[in-house]
């Protein structure tokens, strides 16, 4: 009776976390129906509606919402517990589920993986990236990739990457018919290449900070990406001026491709941390991984302690 409530149980959670049978489904390997069979049985069995049902969405009830915020603490402690035993083999294994920004797994998650990945071959590793403030523990993730001042309270917090500067840069070939801004302020008056950000569709506004005060300047232009690549492409074509982090415009300053403007307005701040929910003991894989993306600062640099 306990394993099948347990196993019920797990398979509800499924499906209210992916709001789809079909998806759902295809994670527990199962068909749609019989896992639609299954969740009626729970519902029989407790003599309450788990899951609203129509042929666009699944949603939890009042009583699914209850249900779910009870089961995926303690099923996630489950998992990780069991996880945990994977420490006994001898070879480290499963799959770490990683969300981050573009810039992040390119300049800090990728180099990384790449010395990690040959020394163990039985882990498995997925990035997907994201710009918006992903809840992690509601999406399934086993960690992400932030600048530490982004990162929630109540999350374990690792240093990845050393203190970031952001760069409003433009190309010769757009300042060649524009006078460079001197303040952000003057931005009002340039092409500036905006970021759509995934969360209600907002556009990424440009911070700035000098002398202790801090503001952000809402930018315009005729182009719009959901992607950092394609606005660094777009700056060097000379499309406009972007707002992207110094390290991936570097290169192309040090080639003369790019102009960096207004960079006594872009003070340094905290540089990616890898972030994930408290665990009492942690898997071996993940552990492992987290040595791996430590930042360890070189003793006097800028971001030694």
């Amino acid at each position: 009776m306990i394993r099948d409530n347990l196993h019920d149980l797990a398979a509800f959670v499924t499906v209210a976390q992916e709001r789809s049978f079909t998806r759902a489904a295809a994670l527990r390997g199962v068909s749609p129906s019989a896992l639609s069979q299954t969740i009626r049985a729970l519902e029989t069995r407790l003599g309450v509606r788990l899951l609203t049902r129509t042929t666009r969405r699944v949603a939890p009830t009042e009583a699914g919402q209850r249900l779910l915020r009870t089961l995926e603490p303690r099923l996630a402690e489950i998992d990780a517990e069991l996880a945990a035993l994977g420490a006994l083999r001898e070879r480290p294994a499963g799959t770490i589920r990683i969300t981050a920004t573009e810039n992040a797994a390119g300049a800090v998650l990728w180099p990384a993986l790449r010395q990690f990945l040959p020394r163990y071959p039985d882990i498995r590793v997925e990035i997907a990236v994201e710009y918006g403030l992903t809840d992690i523990v509601a999406e399934g993730y086993d960690a992400g990739v932030r600048p530490g001042d982004t990162v929630a309270r109540g999350m374990i917090a690792v240093p990845i990457g050393p203190a970031m500067r952001m760069a409003v840069v433009g190309a010769p070939s757009y300042l060649a018919r524009r006078p460079p801004p001197d303040r952000p302020q003057d931005l009002a008056a340039h092409e500036c290449i905006n970021l759509r950000l995934p969360t209600h569709g907002g556009l990424y506004a440009w911070e700035f900070e000098r002398d202790g005060r801090a503001f952000r300047v809402r930018v315009a232009g005729r182009l719009v990406f959901n992607t950092s690549t394609r606005i660094l492409d777009a700056a060097i074509d000379g499309f406009g001026l972007a707002y992207l982090t110094e390290q991936q415009v570097r290169p192309h300053l040090d080639s003369g491709r790019l102009v960096r403007l207004l960079a006594e307005w872009c003070p340094p701040f905290a540089g990616y941390h890898l972030y994930y929910p408290s665990r009492r003991q942690p898997p071996a894989a993940f552990a492992l991984l987290i040595e791996a993306l430590r930042h360890r600062p070189r003793p006097g640099s800028a971001s030694a302690p």
